[in-house]
């Protein structure tokens, strides 16, 4: 092995930018074992699978239709 290695003619890499970074996420068991079921039709990983809905509802601005129930004032 060398004792110094060149970079003079490196290059940056050009997905750096598209990098995935990790984090923890609680998932009920239902939607786990959803894309999971999906993930062996497809033969891609299911935390693939995951990325790729999470990413398309984001890129498409896609909002979940929910509505919060008003807290009862007085209720202990």
């Amino acid at each position: 092995m060398k004792r110094s290695l060149d970079f003079s003619k490196g290059q940056r890499n050009p997905y750096a930018a598209r990098l995935k970074r990790p984090v923890t996420i609680r998932l009920d068991e239902f939607t786990v074992d959803y894309f999971k079921a999906m993930a062996a039709e497809t033969e891609i990983p299911y935390q693939t699978l995951i990325n790729l809905y999470l990413r398309e509802c984001a890129g498409t601005g896609r909002r979940l239709a929910m509505q919060w129930r008003n807290a009862k004032r007085g209720a202990a």
